[in-house]
């Protein structure tokens, strides 16, 4: 899975997010897996993560709350989590480690962060994708402080008007920061969007202005 790869920031920034995305094997455990991915879940709200959500049903917004995502996990799902900070993910992973699940667990950052924290807890990984950045008629993209915010959603379904109209709210005091990022999340169905990186890119962009 690439599509958590292609975040766009700097690497300040990007020292707060992390993506945790686990998945089922379709030729071992495809239809009875869904008690494990909601294992992972619970897993990784107990570490610390900062949002969670599943590829077939959307996120914690979709499905009115946490509570409910957690139930209706199926079988066959794809499961992520967003995490921000190195206390967190050392615990996510050690816990994967130990749980052993028998799933493919896929993390996502900083290259150099990335490695760092598997060494930490004994692991390495299977195989290693990285971003090969944009290239062609990149001229035609927003720019790069609106995609820092669109690409934190995978599949890009943050539209860059949508962004640019929230912050011009937030800057006329209509909403918060906060609101702002939720509803840009809102949007990300499989829920890598990292609400609190989002706050901040919001604030940074509205006081550039």
């Amino acid at each position: 899975m690439t599509h958590t790869l292609h975040r766009m920031g700097s690497v300040e920034s990007l020292r707060e997010d992390y993506v945790v995305l686990v998945m089922p094997s379709k030729d071992i455990n495809h239809e009875v897996s869904g008690p494990k991915l909601r294992r992972f879940l619970e897993m990784a709200l107990k570490a610390g993560a900062i949002k969670i959500g599943d590829a077939r049903l959307g996120n914690q917004y979709h499905q009115g709350g946490i509570d409910k995502l957690l139930k209706n996990v199926e079988d066959r799902a794809v499961v992520h989590a967003v995490f921000k900070d190195r206390a967190s993910l050392i615990k996510i992973l050690r816990d994967l480690k130990e749980a052993d699940l028998g799933i493919a667990v896929v993390f996502s950052g900083l290259f150099e962060k990335v490695h760092e924290l598997c060494e930490d807890v004994g692991t390495g990984p299977h195989t290693v994708n990285m971003s090969a950045e944009s290239f062609g008629r990149v001229d035609l993209l927003p720019e790069p402080r609106i995609l820092e915010i669109t690409t934190m959603c995978g599949h890009h379904m943050v539209s860059p008007y949508l962004v640019k109209h929230l912050i011009k709210e937030v800057k006329r005091g209509r909403i918060t920061s906060e609101d702002a990022s939720v509803e840009m999340a809102k949007q990300c169905t499989c829920n890598f969007f990292n609400v609190e990186r989002g706050i901040k890119l919001i604030e940074a962009y509205s006081e550039s202005k």
